[in-house]
Formats: structure tokens, C-alpha cells, sequence
């Protein structure tokens, strides 16, 4: 067990480095700095327009967490999630790894919790820049902070519970990409809507079953229909989760024999 966490502790230095390092990361931080831009945009627009500024408790909630929740979180834990495996294959470097006296499934964790970490950083610099435009007047209340602390523990979640299953999908499938904007789009933004128990089976359901559900009369786009679960159970359910995806990733990686294409 000790060498299994030292080669963890190992992994996970390394590829917390190379990680912040690459191409691919500095494109997902401008990227993730699109709820940004439309919150400037939008507080701009208002100045300009000599409005009144609307209320920005509001405009966080029902427009830029839509932002996060549906495309953010999904997209960076598509990209960082699947590369766990697939950039060893591409890169030609899983038989060096494999040779060394590692336990894949170290490796695989390692990296995991590694890229992991660097998507909830990239996340969460965004989702700050976010209130502070539009909550900037609200920023020294304890209500609006422990609520932006709430939606940055959603987005944390998101991606830890995304990122396992996405690495799974890249230890198991060859194109783990086209399947998870499958699933990322298609199925996860439709099933959650569902009216019933058919919504239990989308992980947002889970993770919107922490949001504040709005005031009667008004209408909020990411908690449409939903019936929330327990936060509780919510929470037991996306650990769970995140263990059983995280253990078949880490029994594919182990077992599977990758080869390599021309």
C-alpha cells in the first residue's frame, strides 16, 4: 500500500506540472473564461443603455451557472478525463510507463486526480471573475458568498464525478471523445428535464439537487422540473459513482492491452 501511494504521489506531481504546462491548457482557460465575457457583456450592455442594473444574484443563477453546469464542467472533464489514457496511446508512452515499477492503476489515478485539479482550478478562477461582475455590490454578504460557495462545491463535484466517468470512457472506447459529446450533450442535457424518476439518471440531476430552488413565480432554467434528491443521498450517490467508475477505469487500464496505430 505504501508503494502503491508513493507511485500515486508520484504520478500526480508529475503530470500536475505537465499538465498546466501544455498547449491544451492555456486554450481551456481562455475558454473558460466565456461566462466571463457574458457577464461583462451583459453589465456592460446596461451601462451603455443607461438601465438600471439588474439584479445580479438573478443573472448568476439563471444565466451564467447554465454556462458551467451544461457546457464548462462537461467539456473540460470530456477533455481532461479522456486524455488520461488516450494521450499515453497517442503519445506512444504507455510501454515506458508500463515498464516502470508502477501499478498502472496508480498511474491512472495519479493522473486523474492530477488533471482533475487543474480543470477545478481553471473552474473556479472563472466562477470568482463571474460573481465578481455581477455581484460586485453584494460581494461583503454572507448570503451571497455561502451561496457562491455552494455553486463552486456544485462545480467541484461536477468535475470530479465527469472526470472519473470520462476516464473510464478513455481507458475502454477508441473514440472516448465522439462518445462523450454523445452522452455530454445528448443524453445528460435531455434526460435531466424529464419529469419523474427518468431524471435520476443523469449525474446533473444529483448535482442540481444542491442549487437553491428559485422563489415561486420565477422561473429558472436549470432546476426546470427537477424534483431534487436528499443532498445527502445526492452526495452518497456521486461518491459512489465516482468509486465505481474510477475502479472499472482502473481494471481496464491494468488489464486491457492498448495497440498502437499507424
Amino acid at each position: 500500500m505504501k508503494a502503491y501511494w508513493e507511485a500515486f504521489r508520484s504520478v500526480f506531481g508529475v503530470f500536475l506540472k505537465h499538465g498546466r504546462r501544455v498547449r491544451r491548457t492555456k486554450f481551456f482557460v481562455v475558454f473558460s473564461l466565456l461566462p466571463v465575457a457574458v457577464s461583462l457583456i451583459i453589465r456592460v450592455n446596461e451601462l451603455l443603455a443607461g438601465r438600471a442594473a439588474r439584479d445580479g444574484s438573478y443573472l448568476f443563477t439563471n444565466v451564467i451557472m447554465v454556462f458551467y453546469l451544461q457546457m464548462i464542467v462537461l467539456l473540460l472533464a470530456l477533455f481532461y478525463g479522456t486524455s488520461v489514457c488516450s494521450e499515453e496511446i497517442e503519445g506512444r508512452t504507455l510501454p515506458y510507463l508500463a515498464t516502470r515499477p508502477l501499478a498502472r492503476s496508480a498511474v491512472l489515478l495519479g493522473k486523474y486526480a492530477a488533471y482533475t485539479l487543474i480543470t477545478v482550478g481553471m473552474a473556479a478562477m472563472s466562477l470568482v471573475l463571474s460573481f465578481v461582475v455581477l455581484e460586485y455590490d453584494r460581494l461583503l454578504e454572507p448570503a451571497a458568498d455561502l451561496a457562491f460557495l455552494r455553486y463552486l462545491g456544485v462545480l467541484t463535484l461536477g468535475l470530479i464525478v465527469y472526470g472519473a466517468l470520462f476516464t473510464l470512457l478513455g481507458t475502454a472506447l477508441k473514440r472516448s471523445v465522439f462518445f462523450g459529446l454523445l452522452f455530454s450533450f445528448g443524453w445528460e442535457n435531455i434526460i435531466q428535464y424529464f419529469p419523474g424518476s427518468t431524471q435520476r439518471l443523469a449525474v446533473a440531476h444529483y448535482l442540481k439537487s444542491f442549487l437553491p430552488m428559485p422563489e415561486t413565480g420565477r422561473f429558472a432554467f436549470l432546476t426546470f422540473r427537477l424534483e431534487p434528491t436528499p443532498p445527502g443521498l445526492a452526495l452518497l450517490i456521486l461518491g459512489l459513482m465516482t468509486a465505481v467508475f474510477l475502479a472499472l477505469a482502473g481494471l481496464v487500464f491494468s488489464k486491457k492491452e492498448y495497440l498502437f496505430e499507424d
